[in-house]
């Protein structure tokens, strides 16, 4: 298997446990991004167990509380691109905690609408 998270040198690993890590993004779009991942391969989050659920979600805890002490966002958007029609590139599900900072865009309202952006703008009436 050819998987980039599976394969994953283990000084990239900020946290774990026994069903999850997590590391800060290769490609951040803000600082503090961080990625979390299930140790098993698999692609969909409808595909993990309920214990790998439990497990990603203190992590993404683990990480927020980290960026927060770091570099106090002032928000964060949580996103998971589930297939390649949502955009996922990497076949091995990950969860992205991006914090976000006042006035890191002109105009913040509707966050993770924007991935269609026709249909971002409900608030206008466009």
């Amino acid at each position: 298997m050819n998987c980039a998270f599976c394969m994953l040198p283990t000084d990239r690993i900020v946290g774990s446990n026994d069903d999850a890590i997590w590391m800060r993004d290769a490609y951040p779009v803000s600082r503090g991004h961080s990625l979390v991942i299930p140790r098993r391969h698999i692609a969909s989050f409808f595909d993990t167990t309920e214990d790998e659920r439990q497990a990603l979600l203190a992590l993404l805890d683990e990480a927020r509380l980290a960026a927060v002490r770091e570099f106090s966002p002032d928000g964060f958007n949580i996103g998971i691109n589930d297939g390649t029609a949502a955009g996922q590139t990497v076949a091995h599900l990950h969860i992205h905690l991006i914090p976000r900072f006042s006035g890191d865009v002109a105009d913040a309202r509707g966050g993770v609408r924007w991935v269609i952006p026709e249909r971002a703008d409900y608030w206008s009436g466009a």
